[in-house]
């Protein structure tokens, strides 16, 4: 039995089938794990699996309410992508760009889907202001004009962009502050949530101000959820790049959430099984999400990220997804892209359903989950089933007769998609190891081409929830700095930035360490630069 005395930490990670949660002690040992389906609500899903893994904490503990020693709750959610995806719940927003008369050729959000632009824009104004690369004022803040848009614009927030504010803000923080004093309504500004890029870091203000409102909902169902079960645990959202922040910064910023599912799994892959540098395949019930591990981190994406159609620039894991997963559906002409996703307890032949899936497949083949003993019987008792004649009432073009022959061929082009999937990711390096962690890792063979080996670490179904438990809170700015003598010094204050950022996240100022740091120099320039991004992060405060 792990430590029961204090300091327990709950993660949960809300997928796209199933939400997992895990307890973990002290020592990172795994005390409890709950999978349930994940509802259409989101919120319903998770109260289930935190109710799961709490009964079986309770369990553990011989009787005694361990409830009291839960410290802290973990949360990856996929409230933010759900509402961007479904264009549900999105606020209305006055958008503000600081660039005249730089920027007017292209208007604010000119490449967002129509439907996604009538449902967001309360209203969109170029007005003065914002600075040139080096530094120098374009124009003036126009702030009479940005009262004029605020005045007839209706918005429930505001989104701020100005020219090459990641490396001089003083214009977005100025209309900021106008915002707050006189029309008292929540305000994203943009050198907070993306780097260099204006039309992608604007399109990601945008997004971040639309999800305020559902932003405020998460938070408020995770604080009531946890009041309800007596939990007095501090509770932290997680990150796009596998770290936390506290319910108060992912209020504000709710836009850095729309990545934690894949983060999580691959900091709890990095955890779970002891390597740090692999490549990652989580299976679940829809898909399979690859990513890759540097340093025990998810390796971020170098390219533009689309959310629901719209191009941003902020930081998100470097992740494929296929279309495979343990509830995807098989048929005569192929596999997927459809699966019956929680539904595959009652659809399944192994669960004594009518739909052929891939875990079907696998468990046809051999390949069978921890616990699953007799699903190889359940499965050949539902092959015989379908070559009865009381199956010819099923749908599609089946020939329910050679399921067999179907199911192998189903397996033999999935092995070939990951195994495309993984050469895609690896980019000719064959030395790494593939981690093999969700519910349905057991679909994934024993020799993968491409990689050293396939490890598959105890606890792997709930790897996400993992990853959310024993992230780390950080802190990341790029910026743009003049290069020269001056150049030390200006680093050690962006160091400085990046660190007080991890403190605002929720880290104990005391044990934030730079863990990123990258200098690029700007060619065509009048005076010589670099572009700086330093990210900083540390463990939780206690």
């Amino acid at each position: 039995m792990g430590d029961l005395r204090t300091g327990l930490r709950i993660g949960i990670d809300v997928g796209g089938t199933n939400t997992d949660a895990v307890v973990l002690d002290t020592g990172g040992l795994v005390l409890a794990k709950a999978k349930r389906p994940t509802t259409a609500d989101v919120t319903a899903g998770l109260r289930a699996a935190l109710d799961a893994v709490l009964a079986e904490l309770e369990g553990v503990s011989g009787g005694e309410d361990a409830r009291d020693r839960v410290s802290r709750v973990m949360l990856g959610t996929t409230h933010a992508t759900n509402a961007v995806l479904e264009r549900r719940n999105l606020g209305r927003v006055a958008v503000v760009r600081l660039g005249a008369p730089a920027t007017t050729s292209v208007p604010p959000l000119s490449d967002w889907p129509a439907d996604l632009r009538a449902a967001v824009s309360a209203g969109e104004a170029v007005v003065g202001g914002g600075h040139y690369v080096d530094g120098r004022e374009i124009a003036r803040p126009d702030l009479d004009a940005v009262r004029r848009l605020l005045d007839a614009a209706g918005a429930d927030a505001v989104a701020v962009t100005a020219v090459f504010s990641p490396a001089t803000a003083d214009h977005e923080r100025a209309v900021g502050e106008l915002v707050a004093a006189e029309y008292g309504l929540p305000v994203s500004l943009s050198h907070e949530i993306g780097s260099l890029g204006l039309l992608e870091r604007e399109n990601a203000t945008v997004l971040n101000a639309a999800l305020h409102g559902v932003a405020a909902q998460v938070t408020g169902a995770l604080v009531a959820a946890l009041a309800e079960r007596g939990l007095r645990a501090r509770p932290y959202l997680a990150q796009n790049d596998g770290t936390l922040m506290t319910v108060e910064q992912a209020a504000r910023l709710p836009v850095s959430t729309i990545g934690s599912g894949p983060a999580n799994s691959l900091r709890g892959a990095a955890y779970l099984s002891g390597v740090a540098d692999a490549i990652v395949a989580d299976v679940g019930g829809t898909s399979t999400d690859l990513g890759v591990l540097t340093g025990g981190f998810p390796r971020e994406s170098a390219a533009a990220v689309e959310i629901g159609g719209v191009l941003t620039n902020f930081r998100m894991p470097d992740v494929l997804s296929i279309a495979l997963g343990g509830g995807t559906v098989v048929r005569s002409t192929g596999a997927g892209p459809d699966s019956v996703g929680y539904r595959i307890a009652s659809e399944a032949l192994v669960f004594g359903g009518g739909t052929p899936t891939m875990t079907d497949a696998a468990v046809r083949a051999g390949r069978v989950p921890p616990g699953g003993g007799d699903w190889p019987r359940r499965l050949a008792a539902a092959l015989a089933k379908a070559a009865g004649p009381e199956m010819t009432d099923m749908t599609d073009t089946r020939d329910m007769r050679d399921m067999q022959g179907m199911l192998r061929a189903a397996l033999l082009a999935a092995d070939e998609a990951v195994a495309d999937a993984v050469d895609r990711m690896a980019l000719g390096r064959a030395d790494r190891p593939l981690v093999a962690v969700g519910g349905g890792a057991f679909l994934l063979p024993e020799d993968v081409p491409g990689v050293s080996g396939v490890v598959r670490p105890g606890h792997a179904e709930v790897a996400n929830a993992v990853g959310a438990a024993i992230a780390l809170a950080s802190g990341r700015v790029d910026t743009i700095l003049p290069a020269g003598e001056s150049r030390s010094r200006a680093i050690e204050r962006v160091k400085e930035e990046a660190a007080a950022r991890a403190v605002a996240a929720g880290a104990d100022p005391a044990r934030v360490e730079i863990v990123d740091l990258l200098e690029v120099p700007l060619s065509y320039l009048s005076e010589p630069a670099v572009r700086v991004h330093v990210k900083a992060a540390g463990p939780l405060a206690r």
